[in-house]
């Protein structure tokens, strides 16, 4: 059972929610906010799996909120993913940054988002291509961190080369696809990088990959 908390400020979009995820035979929804400071509570006493994230809420914003609540060591499994009313939110790219596993605009059709739960919650990042490389790059150029120096002298070359292909957005099969490698074995080495990197899931990867300069801003896959 996939145990879900939604935070959203608007109830109408809450209730929306909730009637067509608790409909699913494997989610629940366990809890719901309407605030930041809420949703971290909320989080903490509940320990969802997966959290609904609106990013504009009164009383600590969601991005705030992300934070928080992805600092706490307890809620280590928990993934987020952020939801906003504009696919180029200004700040989607530091709630990755902060931990979330993705996002989705409010208006995702109804499959898309049962489908974003599970996805999420098996560990993967919500992520397609186009959209990673717009935030991404967005998150190069103007994010002080991204001038950090990343160890990826403790990965091996064809890591490198995953790591490169993680960080345009592609998936284990267009990895495996482009690499002539078996879907498994690129499983295995986004695995493995992780490890190595002490990062928590892939989304973070991606940030990874442009703060390295081994993706660049307009690169296309």
């Amino acid at each position: 059972m996939i145990r879900l908390l939604l935070a959203d400020d608007q109830n109408l979009i809450r209730a929306g929610f909730r009637a067509l995820l608790d409909a699913e035979p494997d989610m629940e929804v366990v809890a719901e906010a309407g605030t930041g400071r809420d949703a971290v509570r909320l989080a903490e006493r509940e320990a969802p799996d997966v959290v609904l994230m609106d990013i504009r809420m009164p009383d600590g914003d969601g991005l705030a909120a992300t934070r928080q609540i992805l600092a706490n060591p307890q809620l280590a499994h928990t993934r987020i993913i952020i939801l906003t009313t504009f696919e180029l939110d200004e700040y989607i790219a530091e709630a990755v940054r902060a931990g979330a596993a993705g996002f989705l605009v409010k208006d995702t059709e109804p499959e898309e988002l049962i489908r974003a739960v599970r996805v999420v919650h098996d560990g993967d990042a919500l992520l397609s291509p186009s959209v990673t490389r717009r935030i991404m790059a967005q998150l190069a150029l103007h994010s002080k961190a991204a001038s950090k120096t990343v160890p990826l002298e403790q990965i091996t070359e064809r890591e490198r080369e995953v790591l490169a292909l993680v960080g345009e957005g592609l998936n284990n099969a267009e990895i495996a696809e482009r690499l002539f490698i078996t879907p498994l074995t690129a499983k295995t080495h986004v695995s493995r990088i992780m490890t190595k990197l002490l990062v928590r899931d892939r989304a973070q990867l991606v940030v990874l990959a442009y703060e390295s300069g081994l993706v660049r801003p307009g690169w296309s896959s």
